[in-house]
């Protein structure tokens, strides 16, 4: 039986529209960010998500083929971390006027 090489697809209301295998909540720089930042294998990423070891190489090839897409899309998400900081109180805010927890 032939096996169909991944497809890398977009779609807006999946990983905020980021880049994923389809059929699956993987998205390309997640795998990207196992394999070249954390030094997982390809074998080892497939293996943790029932992959194909040629899915987790489509996802690479098409991270390192759309370098501007793909450093848009972490900006987005640097933005997204920073703005639910923003919106998270603190401790300090979660404190009541006697200094008690509330």
């Amino acid at each position: 039986m032939a096996q169909r090489a991944a497809r890398i697809v977009t779609t807006e209301d999946v990983l905020h529209g980021e880049p994923r295998i389809e059929g699956r909540r993987v998205g390309v720089r997640q795998i990207r960010v196992l394999v070249e930042g954390s030094g997982l294998s390809a074998a080892e990423v497939a293996d943790r998500f029932d992959l194909r070891v040629a899915d987790v190489y489509a996802a690479l090839t098409y991270y390192h083929e759309h370098p501007e897409e793909m450093a848009a899309i972490e900006s987005e998400r640097e933005r997204r971390i920073e703005t639910s900081a923003a919106d998270t109180p603190s401790l300090a805010d979660l404190e009541d006027e006697n200094g008690e927890d509330v």
